[in-house]
């Protein structure tokens, strides 16, 4: 192989196939580990938690290696997930070659590769949700003609030991600079590795939370990522929570994307955003205004929301997050520019293509192609999310819209170009409908419109069954009356899910 490469990029695996990841084979991954004196191999995978797993291997022969790569390996399924008995539950984790990457944290050269999950029969697990969501978008586009690209906007804490110098206005911390925030390296750190692994940044900040108590200090941040598809978008989403928590652990600090700290600070969510596609052409809008098919996409969403909690909001905290008067929604609405909304649709640079020009005199006029830049933005869910599963479900919601008899009525309906928390517009915050208030209200509304899940046979029955009872387990029906005012019960609360997801 040349040493020329005329394919540039920070993912070391890219530049030395000189190819884009899409197109990664078996013998490029062999070739890449031969050459590269690579040593390690390990087989990562998502469990029902949500975590990365991982399966190391030593690489003890050209043979050895191309066994692994060729038949996948076998894993206990059960201990995985819940839904899944022990008497049945042996599963194969088949690599995907185009995740590839080289690890950034391992001493010795060492090359990771996501899994998918296979049944005994050699089939995509059918209840798996990385399959699940895979079967959803297929399902979108072979029922409507339309597709859906995804990123999600991630936002997490750093809790460290408590420093006094350079303090930031508490809840004033947006896009606040060092050394009013002490842990911007960090978050530039992790947002290197995550592109030499393969993730697709747009850029990153601090966010509003900042506060401390008498031992700790507590800071926001966010990173937000490039739209792709929903395969690639779930996986550097997930990607991405195992290298803050892997740089976080290196630098002696916690980081937790839990949706709520304590009570009276900002939560923090997982926004995910959305552009649907056609013929490969993004179709958000149409004339400078929300298209046809998004407003049908938005009202479908809009309709099974409650039921999308369950797979967005998983833990009794997330109902602490989803409070009425703060920019966490809880009406089931949408708007333009309005962070109250359920589902907001931000600037989309629509007319305002020569500020440049404006701003920089010297500069040419130029013609740009803005037309992949406009998305919406589904704002409830938050760090605890399965995320497979959640953006599953935003795919049936599509497909559901886009079926709807009445979409457009219901895109109308739900429409809101006012701050619905304000007492003068009380009443048209009454006539929405009302997101979940706990993990049991989420469980009986999937419950309630399972029917929408199951069509086409995306979502399993037993897998609803399994969510469900995982979260009516929890009995948190009034949780959050019963401990308001209560911090020490609060905290105690807070601390069991600091690590969600």
């Amino acid at each position: 192989m040349s040493n020329k490469k005329d394919l540039k990029n920070v993912n070391p695996l890219v530049s030395w196939l000189n190819k884009p990841s899409s197109d990664f084979t078996k013998n490029d991954i062999i070739s890449y580990i031969e050459s590269n004196d690579i040593r390690t191999l390990n087989f990562r995978y998502v469990g029902g938690d949500g975590r990365l797993k991982v399966l190391n291997f030593v690489i003890e022969s050209r043979d050895h290696l191309e066994n692994i790569l060729s038949t996948g390996e076998r894993v206990d399924g059960s201990s995985l997930f819940s839904f899944l008995e022990a008497g049945s539950s042996d599963l194969y984790v088949i690599p995907r070659f185009r995740t590839a990457f080289l690890n950034p944290f391992a001493e010795i050269p060492t090359l990771d590769i996501l899994c998918s999950y296979y049944d005994k029969d050699g089939n995509p697990l059918a209840s798996s949700p990385g399959n699940i969501m895979r079967k959803a978008h297929q399902a979108l586009v072979d029922n409507t003609g339309y597709g859906l690209d995804v990123m999600g906007e991630i936002e997490y804490y750093i809790i460290s030991e408590r420093d006094d110098l350079y303090r930031a206005t508490d809840q004033r911390g947006y896009h606040e600079s060092a050394p009013f925030v002490k842990w911007e390296q960090l978050r530039i750190d992790a947002m290197h590795a995550m592109a030499q692994i393969g993730c697709e940044i747009k850029y990153s900040h601090s966010e509003v939370g900042n506060f401390s108590d008498d031992e700790y200090e507590y800071e926001q941040n966010e990173i937000e990522f490039q739209t792709t598809s929903v395969e690639a978008a779930a996986d550097q989403l997930i990607l991405a929570k195992w290298i803050l928590r892997e740089i976080a652990y290196q630098y002696d600090v916690t980081v937790s994307f839990a949706p709520k700290i304590t009570a009276g600070k900002a939560g923090s969510g997982m926004h995910i955003h959305m552009r649907p596609m056609k013929e490969g052409k993004n179709v958000t809008l149409e004339n400078g205004q929300i298209s046809e098919p998004s407003r049908k996409i938005i009202a479908g969403i809009l309709d099974i929301a409650p039921a999308l909690s369950a797979f967005g909001n998983t833990i009794p905290t997330s109902y602490f997050r989803l409070v009425p008067n703060q920019e966490a929604p809880t009406n089931v609405c949408w708007g333009e520019r309005n962070r109250s909304a359920l589902i907001r649709v931000p600037l989309g640079w629509v007319g305002a293509t020569d500020m440049i020009k404006k701003e920089n005199p010297l500069e040419k006029e130029q013609s740009l192609n803005l037309a992949d830049k406009p998305t919406f933005e589904f704002r409830c869910p938050d760090g605890s999310a399965d995320i497979y599963l959640l953006i599953a479900g935003l795919c049936v919601g599509a497909r559901h819209g886009l079926e709807m008899p009445k979409a457009l009525e219901l895109a109308e309906k739900t429409y809101i170009d006012v701050n619905i928390f304000a007492e003068e517009h009380k009443k048209r915050q009454q006539q929405l409908a009302q997101l979940p208030y706990s993990c049991k209200k989420a469980a009986s509304c999937l419950r309630q419109q399972a029917g929408v899940f199951k069509e086409h046979g995306v979502f399993t029955n037993r897998l609803i069954e399994g969510i469900a009872k995982e979260l009516e387990d929890y009995n948190d029906e009034n949780l959050r009356e019963k401990l308001e005012g209560n911090h020490e019960a609060t905290m105690k609360l807070v601390r069991k899910f600091l690590h969600c997801g």
